[in-house]
């Protein structure tokens, strides 16, 4: 397992049980005990006071896996944080208790190839909040590496601070296509994650940022938080060629990055298509594991497809962004809820119902 805890059962001096919200089968989340392991000297005690759901906790509850991460026996939920520190190891020099904190998630190996190369990222050892078998957040308090507790501005809340963990997906994919104040930028899909890319592209300095979506709500709270334009699409792949017109003259110039926040047949067919040559696609969403796609014209064009797996270094400059506010994330919260087993499930169904919910938050 993880630093965020071993199992449950009751502690052994008698203090408070520490709960979380576990993961016990198909549509089946419990509020049980959850003892944390030992304080190690570079580690921090910390008990959490903002956590949200990510649409990878909604496919865990529904199915109890995710893409080839399959959850085999009971799980802590949940990975988007961010907490008030209550204990520190007898290393830690850098905080202190009583410091509010956003956690990254991830606890890489250090010594593969891919973490001495500094993409960390992709080590093969990663140990990821509410990945299986590691357990998640979603509890009272959590134990966690210091170094991966980075202290929030004076001026960012702890809800800001949680939102770090998805804004940090907008904020590597925009480093990774290499975002600036010439490029133009097309987002595929206005759920959480493209809304975020969006406010990333955004600070980053993208000039015009065009966005799709099926649906006109998510399109409406998109233009609201800043798109020059949105063009509702259909899942129709028979529409793709009159689509990429749409986005076309809605750009009024060419795409030179596009951002699929869905990963989808259709939304990369229509990314492939409607980026300019010598552009770049980056997969942001993983809706589809297979695609079949228009790859030979847009490799005569020269378009490069790149990948993006979560995120490595993001947490300074998210809050950095949050501090300054040249991102506002605040709005991107539609849904709060308390840590009673009722509201529990009900968050998790808010999540999973879609319709107006964006982010789903706990307050704890």
């Amino acid at each position: 397992m993880g630093k965020g805890g071993m199992s449950h059962g009751e502690t052994k001096d008698g203090s408070e049980v520490n709960m979380a919200a576990w993961l016990v089968g198909i549509n089946n989340i419990k509020i049980q005990p959850f003892e944390l392991p030992p304080l190690g000297p570079y580690d921090v005690r910390v008990q959490m006071k903002a956590v949200g759901i990510c649409g990878s906790d909604v496919h865990y509850l529904k199915t109890m896996r995710c893409a080839d991460f399959v959850v085999e026996e009971p799980m802590v939920i949940g990975h988007e944080c961010a907490g008030i520190i209550q204990e520190v190891g007898s290393e830690v020099k850098t905080l202190v208790a009583g410091d509010s904190v956003a956690l990254e998630p991830g606890i890489s190996c250090w010594r593969c190839n891919q973490c001495k190369e500094g993409r960390y990222n992709l080590c093969p050892e990663m140990k990821f909040f509410a990945t299986p078998p590691v357990h998640g957040s979603l509890a009272n308090q959590v134990v966690h590496p210091a170094d991966l507790c980075f202290k929030l501005p004076d001026n960012v809340s702890l809800e800001e601070g949680a939102m770090c963990e998805p804004l940090s997906v907008g904020v590597h994919a925009c480093r990774r296509a290499n975002i600036g104040p010439e490029t133009n930028v097309l987002i595929l899909g206005a759920g959480p994650i493209g809304l975020v890319t969006m406010l990333a592209a955004r600070a980053f300095g993208a000039p015009r940022i065009v966005i799709t979506d099926v649906d006109d709500y998510r399109l409406s709270v998109a233009k609201k938080l800043g798109a020059d334009d949105i063009v509702k699409v259909s899942t129709n792949m028979q529409d793709v060629a009159e689509e990429v017109e749409q986005i076309q003259k809605a750009m009024g110039a060419g795409v030179e990055v596009s951002f699929d926040c869905a990963g989808f047949n259709k939304t990369m067919s229509t990314a492939l298509s409607a980026t300019g040559s010598g552009g770049k696609v980056c997969i942001v969403g993983m809706g589809h594991n297979e695609m079949t796609l228009p790859l030979t014209p847009a490799a005569a064009r020269e378009v490069d497809v790149i990948g993006i797996f979560r995120y490595k270094n993001t947490w300074p400059l998210c809050l950095e962004f949050l501090r300054s506010g040249k991102i506002d994330v605040k709005p991107l919260i539609t849904h709060r809820f308390g840590f009673s087993q009722k509201e529990v499930e009900e968050a998790f169904e808010t999540s999973a119902r879609g319709s107006t919910a964006i982010k789903v938050m706990f307050n704890l």
